[in-house]
Parts: structure tokens; C-alpha cells; sequence
């Protein structure tokens, strides 16, 4: 299974637009009609600081993108969350290897009823659990023995902050995550991620 970034961005970007045009169309309906949003997809960039080769932290950084659609289930408190997202690195280590990780995961996510900055920035967290796929020469050249590099397991755990525009927008000022996978390494079979996050969420 490859991944095009290019691919994976491009139908974001889409989901976003159609998004943005039923939020539009929302905007322009009679307040009487109006309901509180339960639902919204955010757009967002990525930035991965990764320690995938198994001697000790070669660290490297991933950069990419991703969206998290996300739905209450209970209105101003508990969300069920998905989150996809598609990273890339280049030039890792003196061999240059390359590395493309995708995770595609779900879970819930708590907003409590609380607000920072007179009411307009909004904390949360969340936790989530699925797969993350990796392909690049880092997998076949320096690690060729992954053979779960098609689906190994991923977890998410961390938290961000929102910024209220209007009643449908919001941007996502920041949000600091977690990231654990297991791909195998000859060593532990894990590494630890830190995903950092910004963007915009679009609520309908």
C-alpha cells in the first residue's frame, strides 16, 4: 500500500472546501433555525519529532499534514474522534534515508465547560488508538525486516487549544500529542513520537 502525500492532501483540502460551504450555507439560515454545533473536521499541519532508528535517539523531524473529524455525543463535554494524517522526512542520517508514516486512528475526546481568554479559547483532550503505515527507504534500506510496516499499532494521547472566530470557525492554535508506534526495529519494536499540531476547525 503507498501513500501519495500530494494524494492524501489534496482530497484534506477538498473535504475542508465542502465543509466551508455548508458552514456557509448554515451562517445564512434564520437564527430561530440555528442549532449548536455537534460536529467538526479540522484541517491541520504537522510537524513529528520521530526517534524511529532503534540506537539510542537519532532523532529526526516528519512534517505533513492531516484532518480529525470529530462528533459530541454529548453536547459540551464527550466527542468521538477520527483523526488521518500523513507525514514525510527526508535525508535521514549520512545514508539520506527517506520516510513516509500515515496513522489512521480513533477515540474520544473531553472538552470541559470552561474557557480561557474571556471565553474564547477552548481546551481539550483526547485519546485514540489504530494503525500507522510507513514506506521510504529507511524501511527498506536500513530496516528491511519491518514486517508490519503495512499496519503496526498507534496510540494518540494530548490535548490542544481552540480559538473561537465565529459561532463555525475556530483555529486550532496549537495542540501537543503523544504519538507511540510499533514498528519493528530488531530492538524494542516501539518509538516514541511527539506531534505537534495547528490549523483550522470548520463546525457544522
Amino acid at each position: 500500500m503507498k501513500i501519495s502525500i500530494r494524494t492524501s492532501l489534496t482530497l484534506l483540502f477538498v473535504m475542508t472546501a465542502l465543509f466551508a460551504s455548508r458552514s456557509t450555507s448554515l451562517a445564512q439560515t434564520p437564527a430561530t433555525s440555528r442549532k449548536t454545533p455537534r460536529g467538526e473536521f479540522a484541517l491541520q499541519y504537522h510537524y513529528v519529532r520521530s526517534n524511529a532508528p532503534p540506537d539510542g535517539c537519532t532523532c529526526f523531524n516528519l512534517n505533513g499534514g492531516g484532518g480529525t473529524f470529530a462528533w459530541q455525543v454529548k453536547t459540551g463535554s464527550l466527542a468521538l474522534v477520527g483523526d488521518a494524517s500523513v507525514t514525510r522526512a527526508t535525508a535521514i542520517s549520512s545514508n539520506k534515508f527517506d520516510l513516509v508514516m500515515a496513522t489512521f486512528l480513533g477515540g474520544a475526546r473531553y472538552t470541559p465547560h470552561w474557557r480561557l481568554a474571556h471565553g474564547t479559547v477552548q481546551p481539550f483532550a483526547e485519546a485514540m488508538a489504530g494503525i500507522a503505515h510507513a514506506s521510504g527507504s529507511l524501511v527498506t534500506g536500513q530496516n528491511p525486516s519491518v514486517s508490519n510496516a503495512g499496519a503496526s499499532f498507534a496510540g494518540l494521547g494530548g490535548g490542544g487549544l481552540d480559538m473561537t472566530v465565529t459561532p463555525r470557525v475556530s483555529f486550532r492554535l496549537i495542540e501537543a500529542d503523544y504519538l507511540p508506534t510499533t514498528f519493528k526495529n530488531s530492538v524494542n519494536d516501539h518509538q516514541n513520537n511527539l506531534r505537534l499540531s495547528a490549523g483550522v476547525v470548520l463546525k457544522f
